[in-house]
């Protein structure tokens, strides 16, 4: 038996925590903070997930957060999903107390001085629907008018929301037929047939109703394990151009398989052109969906390698990001999970498998007792790898009753990534939440990414980054033949690849524009793989701008 199954044998008995036998490993975090956490004026958004002694499982999963310019005037907007008014005994109707102004969703626009204005009200997104317990966020100019629209997901009814273009949402959810229904979790905007529309993904955590819920622990109440309730099928709604969706799940081979599904992540892992789907379930086997290019779906999550942790169990997987760590020009799969198992990172092998790298990267023994839910692989540092944030924090609120080494607040983890090997580091702040959304972008425009975190009952983390000397690119894609936001398409600056979308992380919405560290290049040269097949080519940029390609259509 060589030393890494012996490793996984153990720890899969439980024999071992993680740092106990892997090799030294500075687990302190740099001297040097990467980010300043500040609030932001005008932003006073608290996500109120009200708690209950009757422990619904639906008050510790919300809320997301997206990072979009929805006005189009260059500054990135934030939009906050919040939770609603949960009450130990409920029956139907279920009202969620959400047309209260403290239970509404938030819209803040971004000023030119780099202040906020709670725009809600007057952008018509205050109507959250009094029914729905909010969950999640995704954007994506769906119908390709130039203004991005928001999906919010909630266990209930979802809500589309069209951007007027004037500064005003609409509800169209009737007319596109995209409510769901049920628990919805996390949601993205891809295209999955290459029709330059954007398709809608949406994940569903478990069948639970306020009928079913349940509290576990008889002395200790806590919350139920999603084990407890049957597993449900997530949906994919097909754009058909109109303004309307098409629920192909059953078509396309996505409703074949049932699971406890949290994060969603898209990326063309075999290079086939086509875009494919990443599903964090929590407890059961993870799904990766290999689009077959002809509108259907092959889950092949155990057969690639892609579906348990290197230990053989099955993960608790809450967020995930689909992105090229180790700049092969291959994409990877980051997912967080709970205690007792580092987050797993499937490193992407090519031919379509891949093998889980945690212990060999680092992350290991940075992640064995905490839980993580938002999570980005960014370049913080601008040197040209991508970094890794977590934003985390336990499921249950009482959970030093049963274990005292677990904290239900937590920190985050930022991992500097030192050329495929993740290193700890300081985020600025060590102040211990209830995590769950993150969503990534440069927020004041200076080049360098920053956070944005939600906690249970508590208001918003912001991690604004320093900054250093290196050098970056910023781009804004505009599709064409492919869809607007050129979402699905492979783009590669200086060797590095980054695979466009807004969609990761748990819940939330990450700013579309893809940044690149170019560290002390000056200039770059781009390639890129519209979803159209159009490949195109920009030579000798010069760094640290903003700039936008458009698709080029000439023969």
């Amino acid at each position: 038996m060589t030393r890494r199954e012996l490793l996984s044998f153990l720890f899969s008995l439980g024999a071992l925590e993680l740092g106990s036998v892997l090799p030294a490993q500075d687990a302190r975090a740099s001297t040097s903070p990467v980010f300043r956490v500040k609030s932001l004026k005008g932003v006073d958004f608290v996500l109120r997930n009200s708690p209950t002694a009757r422990k619904h499982l639906i008050e510790t999963m919300p809320g997301g957060v997206a990072l979009l310019d929805y006005n189009n005037d260059g500054l990135l907007d934030i939009f906050f999903v919040n939770a609603g008014h949960a009450r130990d005994n409920m029956a139907n109707p279920v009202s969620f107390d959400r047309r209260n102004p403290a239970y509404w969703n938030r819209l803040y626009r971004q000023n030119p001085d780099g202040s906020f204005s709670d725009v809600t009200k007057q952008a018509g997104l205050a109507d959250a629907g009094d029914s729905n317990y909010g969950m999640g966020v995704a954007v994506g100019d769906y119908d390709n008018d130039g203004f991005p629209d928001i999906y919010v997901t909630n266990f209930g009814k979802n809500i589309l929301y069209h951007n007027n273009g004037d500064g005003t949402f609409t509800d169209v959810t009737a007319k596109a037929g995209v409510a769901a229904g049920g628990w919805s979790a996390s949601a993205g905007f891809f295209d999955y047939d290459n029709d330059g529309r954007l398709d809608l993904f949406v994940t569903r955590y478990l069948d639970w109703s306020v009928e079913k819920s349940k509290t576990c622990g008889s002395e200790k109440p806590t919350y139920c394990p999603p084990g407890d309730f049957p597993a449900i099928t997530n949906i994919l709604y097909h754009n058909r151009g109109d303004g309307t969706f098409e629920d192909v799940s059953i078509s396309s081979g996505i409703a074949a398989k049932k699971g406890h599904g949290l994060g969603v992540a898209f990326a063309d892992y075999d290079g086939d052109g086509f875009t494919d789907v990443f599903v964090a379930n929590d407890v059961s086997d993870q799904f990766l969906f290999h689009n077959n290019g002809n509108g259907t779906f092959t889950e092949c999550g155990l057969d690639s390698g892609a579906a348990l942790s290197e230990s053989g169990r099955m993960p608790s997987g809450m967020g995930v990001v689909f992105q090229d760590y180790d700049n092969d020009g291959l994409p990877d799969l980051l997912v967080t999970q709970l205690p007792h198992d580092p987050y797993v990172l499937f490193h992407n092998d090519g031919k379509g498998s891949f093998s889980a790298q945690e212990l060999e990267a680092g992350l290991g023994v940075l992640s064995g007792n905490v839980s993580g839910w938002g999570v980005g692989l960014e370049d913080f540092d601008n040197d040209g790898w991508k970094d890794a944030f977590v934003v985390q924090g336990h499921v249950f609120d009482n959970v030093q009753i049963y274990d005292d080494s677990l904290r239900y607040r937590e920190p985050p983890l930022l991992a500097m990534n030192r050329a495929g090997r993740f290193e700890r580091a300081d985020p600025g702040s060590d102040l211990p939440v209830a995590g769950r959304g993150a969503a990534f972008g440069d927020l004041n425009n200076d080049g360098w990414i920053d956070v944005v975190t939600t906690s249970l009952g508590d208001a918003p983390q912001f991690y604004l980054n320093r900054g250093g000397e290196f050098h970056w690119l910023t781009i804004t894609l505009r599709g064409k033949r492919s869809n607007r936001d050129g979402f699905g398409a492979r783009v590669q600056v200086n060797g590095q690849i980054r695979f466009a979308t807004a969609a990761g992380s748990y819940l939330s919405s990450n700013d579309k524009r893809l940044h690149f560290g170019l560290g002390s290049a000056e200039t770059a040269d781009i390639e890129i793989r519209w979803p159209s097949s159009i490949r195109q080519v920009v030579r000798g940029v010069k760094a640290d701008q903003f700039i936008v390609i458009e698709e080029s259509v000439q023969p």
